[in-house]
């Protein structure tokens, strides 16, 4: 409104610029009539003309200021009001996910029975869990990482694996040359939350690939689980998503993995029913490829 109300003012000020002018001209060129009843007639006449002609010439210039007006402020409001919508549905949701366990151990602390500690100190670090991974993700989706040193895909892979080992699983590597330009310990983050989102849900084996694919390298983790139910594949990286068999998780690990691959300028999809992919652009140094890091 504001910018409506200054061009207002300054139409003002043309039209009567304009206006004094042309009565001027207007002036000269009727002078030899203006002392006759017919000439006075005639000057007036023409000015109630230009006034009109002026004020009609302000109309459509009104208008298509005040559209353009409208369409630039709805356009420049929709990110702030999106990011407001964002935010309050995050902490709709942040308070949905930390009432239950923080209501259990209130409830466990006023009975107090003779278990009660450790299942006290289990929902504690449940609550912990969330939080960290809650802020982790404001973090991701706020805080640009930067894209500043070559990472080897498959060496934070080797790492997430021996990180993630145990006796229950068997995981199966294929670990191809796969670097790009990132930032190392998000991308190490990504590949842990990755297996560790895999360990939950197989049954023996995880697979694990970095591969390379014309100008993307692909990060795959897939499992011989049951799969994410076809009703949850469309969301699954949605926040606070779980799959079953993830009680133990916040439901925020695949939001960050997204979050992460997004800000590298990449992505990750789910591929079938159970394997993730994370596609990232391919680095090169001007005079080949990086080696290996031992």
């Amino acid at each position: 409104m504001s910018y409506l109300a200054i061009l207002l003012v300054v139409l003002i000020v043309l039209d009567a610029t304009a206006y004094f002018y042309l009565a001027g001209a207007q002036h000269d060129l009727l002078e030899p009539l203006l002392g006759t009843p017919e000439g006075k007639a005639a000057y007036a006449h023409r000015m109630q003309q230009i006034a009109l002609a002026l004020a009609l010439l302000d109309i459509p210039l009104l208008v298509i200021s005040g559209a353009a007006a409208y369409a630039l402020g709805r356009v420049s409001l929709a990110p702030l009001v999106a990011a407001r919508e964002r935010e309050a549905q995050f902490a709709a949701e942040a308070s949905h996910e930390l009432r239950t366990p923080l209501a259990r151990i209130a409830s466990l602390a006023q009975s107090a029975p003779s278990d009660a500690l450790p299942r006290i100190a289990r929902l504690a670090i449940d609550a912990s869990v969330t939080v960290g991974d809650l802020l982790a993700l404001v973090r991701e989706e706020r805080v640009a990482p930067r894209l500043t040193e070559p990472v080897d895909l498959a060496s934070l892979a080797r790492t997430a694996i021996a990180a993630s080992a145990s006796d229950d699983l068997e995981v199966e590597a294929r670990l191809g040359d796969g670097w790009v330009l990132g930032d190392e310990r998000r991308l190490q983050r990504l590949a842990e939350n990755l297996l560790e989102n895999a360990r939950r849900h197989a049954r023996r084996v995880v697979r694990v690939s970095v591969t390379t694919e014309g100008d993307r390298v692909m990060l795959g983790v897939d499992d011989d689980g049951a799969g994410v139910p076809p009703a949850l594949r469309e969301h699954i990286f949605d926040r606070f998503v779980r799959g079953e068999g993830s009680g133990e998780g916040s439901g925020l690990g695949l939001a960050i993995c997204r979050s992460i691959a997004r800000a590298h300028g990449g992505d990750i999809a789910l591929e079938g029913a159970s394997s993730f992919v994370v596609r990232l652009p391919r680095f090169r140094h001007d005079e080949g490829e990086p080696q290996a890091r031992s």
